[in-house]
């Protein structure tokens, strides 16, 4: 098994399709039938794609929360979010260690202190406030990566 696609809501499917292809990702479909439509898109170098439109999911735009990106530098992909008109927050990490929201303002900012892969995060939402993590990881833990295999 592998994760292949996450699903959310959006209220205006245009305006959703232009936000990520601004971000340069690819359009792998937009299909339209009745009162149907569904977009999917996939982030660059990823395997995973997402998926929105009308009539995907129950109207409940701005529900996702926490969608994670990996990147391999946090300033870069900062930098091209912002140069593509993006907010993104300045780079924080989380003080009971990543995605700790059990704390008390949870969020502290700047860097892991340790400069750890994992622990730095910098975060935007799209024009539904569904919600993106950008999280740094230089080095991947051991055996924390699929051997790919062929059938």
């Amino acid at each position: 098994m592998k994760l292949e696609v996450v699903v959310f809501s959006v209220s205006d499917v245009d305006r959703a399709k232009a936000f990520y292809e601004n971000l340069g990702w690819r359009l792998d479909i937009d299909i339209a039938e009745g009162n149907f439509r569904g977009v999917q898109m996939t982030p660059h170098n990823s395997e995973a794609s997402i998926i929105f439109g009308k009539g995907v999911t129950p109207d409940n735009s701005g529900s996702a929360h926490s969608l994670v990106l990996a990147v391999d530098d946090l300033d870069a992909a900062r930098e091209d979010l912002i140069t593509r008109g993006v907010n993104v927050s300045e780079v924080f990490h989380y003080a009971g260690g990543p995605f700790n929201n059990a704390v008390e303002n949870p969020r502290v900012g700047g860097r892991d202190p340790q400069g750890r892969s994992y622990f730095s995060f910098a975060s935007f939402e799209d024009a539904d406030g569904n919600g993106w993590l950008l999280q740094e990881i230089k080095e991947r833990l051991p055996d924390r990566e699929w051997k790919l295999t062929q059938a």
